[in-house]
């Protein structure tokens, strides 16, 4: 094995932690009571009336506490099946299941930067929570401006995580997306924290300190690497779809819940400056 070999496998194998000489520069502790705190999180709505991705079967609702709402110094995102309740909903598009998808578009986005996320997770067959990034673009592309997955989880494989990223020349609909798997137990009974250290070279992955994936930048372009611009953080739960539902949905087993017990955001000092309003936490123009 060569030196340089030898130096980046030692690199991918270090446990995770924020690299030193990073500083906090955003977080949310989810003190208090109510909604979501808005100056730092919105509601995604947008594509409830024609129906989500990936043949996804929930409607996602803004600014309704039973399916986001913050108790115990924790966020709760809670999927329901409530086909009635939803069919009074706006913009309601047939959708059986209520739930939230959180996204940080509007108030905060970051490029690179490590994140650390202590959550614990829905086990009920047909949810789908995730946590994950998107190109803070309008309009954005997928895959090409890419998608980073700190978290994804099918409740028919319980305690089985999945860290992933898509891009160009890497995605899912071609087969070709890079991913990583971890057994993770009692993911759904118990807090874990799952982790993200972007740079410009490399992006790796990780839960509880321990890493799982790492992706290199090898020179490809932007078909393969997409990730110098910012990106958006999203927290979700997701019902059915192509992969969450792939074995249906128990409805007797909801309401279920995915809690957040933290969200926070580091960056090296230059990168706090060229993204001031990750920093503040404040609204984009």
């Amino acid at each position: 094995m060569t030196l340089l070999a030898a130096l980046l496998l030692a690199s991918s194998a270090a446990p995770l932690a924020p690299p030193p000489g990073d500083t906090l520069v955003w977080s949310d502790e989810f003190e208090g009571r109510g909604l979501p705190d808005a100056a730092k999180w919105r509601y995604d709505t947008q594509f409830n009336k024609r129906g989500w991705h990936n043949e996804e079967r929930q409607y996602y609702a803004a600014g309704r506490r039973k399916n986001a709402r913050l108790k115990g110094g924790r966020l709760i995102i809670e999927a329901r099946h409530e086909p009635k309740a939803a069919a009074r909903l706006p913009d309601w598009g047939g959708q059986p299941y209520t739930s939230a998808r959180l996204v940080t578009r509007g108030t905060a986005s970051w490029t690179y930067g490590f994140f650390e996320i202590r959550a614990k997770l829905p086990c009920a067959r047909g949810t789908w929570p995730a946590i994950w990034m998107l190109a803070d673009r309008s309009p954005a592309r997928w895959p090409g401006d890419g998608e980073i997955d700190i978290m994804e989880h099918v409740g028919h494989d319980p305690n089985v995580v999945h860290q992933s990223v898509h891009t160009e020349a890497f995605n899912h609909v071609k087969g070709t997306h890079k991913t990583a798997t971890r057994r993770v137990e009692e993911a759904c009974g118990a807090f874990h924290t799952y982790q993200l250290d972007w740079r410009a070279d490399r992006i790796r992955m990780g839960i509880d300190g321990e890493p799982v994936f790492t992706f290199d930048r090898t020179g490809g372009g932007r078909a393969e690497w997409p990730f110098d611009g910012p990106q958006y953080l999203i927290l979700n739960i997701a019902v059915g779809g192509t992969w969450g539902g792939a074995q249906g949905v128990d409805d007797a087993a909801l309401p279920q819940r995915m809690e957040v017990d933290y969200v926070r955001v580091w960056q090296p000092a230059q990168d706090k400056a060229a993204t001031p309003q990750a920093a503040a936490g404040a609204a984009r123009p």
